[in-house]
């Protein structure tokens, strides 16, 4: 009997986790280029079909019900790469693509360690020496992964290829890299993303839009709506607890009395 307050605690636990997602998903509703997050987990059917056949643990032997949690089995998180809305801005250094890629980054850590990150926001500045980077100040690379400079003193003009042009002489190329499979990329601070072991690196097929910013592909009304749903079954794991308490409770305290 208590094996069910195990399974609805697992519910719960669940559930907490999906509201963490969803939470930090409407915490960045209004970031530039953020791609939002959903959460998967697995039944205990699914997780039991899956042990029963599995012997690669020691003794080699599927593993018994009794080492197997009866409840839910939460996942990992996935991330929906999908393109948000285009917002003009009428800023020339504000950039978008049109499809799959990220712009390069040479992102700077607090220790000093210098490495190349990617992401999807374009809200770029100028430095007074000319460099072209992010609000966080790090710089924007070209297409030889070198940081990008130009003549503050000069009209910026980028075309769809990426090409930067002040006045009407080509200058640079802004650095965008694509992924063969972006299930090789994590996530990596607020809005950065890092390709891990097996990434591969591919030609972009995109075009940048000057003057426009991507913005967060998350869908506001949707994520409050799932909100309730997660809401309503951790309540309905909660009453089960309470349920399984009271009947403990009366089985401790009353079957003595008769």
């Amino acid at each position: 009997m208590l094996k069910g307050l195990y399974t609805a605690y697992t519910g719960m636990i669940n559930e907490q986790h999906r509201m963490d997602t969803m939470t930090n998903n409407l915490a960045n509703a209004t970031t530039n280029g953020f791609k939002k997050e959903g959460a998967t987990s697995q039944s205990f059917d699914k997780v039991l079909a899956y042990k029963i056949k599995d012997t690669s643990e020691a003794p080699n032997l599927p593993k018994r019900l009794g080492g197997i949690s009866l409840g839910v089995k939460t996942g990992e998180n996935y991330v929906d790469y999908s393109g948000g809305p285009f917002k003009e801005t009428g800023n020339a250094l504000d950039l978008a693509l049109s499809e799959n890629g990220f712009f390069t980054i040479s992102f700077t850590n607090k220790a000093g360690e210098t490495s190349v990150k990617y992401t999807r926001d374009g809200n770029f500045t100028m430095t007074g020496q000319g460099y072209l980077v992010t609000q966080d100040g790090d710089f924007v690379l070209n297409a030889d992964n070198r940081p990008i400079r130009l003549d503050p003193n000069e009209e910026v003009t980028v075309e769809r290829s990426g090409d930067i042009y002040q006045d009407g002489a080509y200058v640079d190329t802004i650095g965008i890299t694509d992924f063969e499979d972006y299930n090789y990329l994590e996530r990596y601070g607020e809005n950065y993303f890092q390709p891990v072991d097996g990434a591969r690196i591919i030609d972009a097929d995109t075009s940048v839009y000057s003057g426009y910013l991507e913005m967060s592909n998350i869908s506001v009304v949707t994520e409050m709506v799932n909100m309730i749903t997660i809401q309503r079954q951790y309540e309905a794991n909660q009453k089960v607890i309470t349920t399984y308490d009271s009947t403990l409770e009366d089985a401790v305290n009353q079957t003595g009395r008769l």
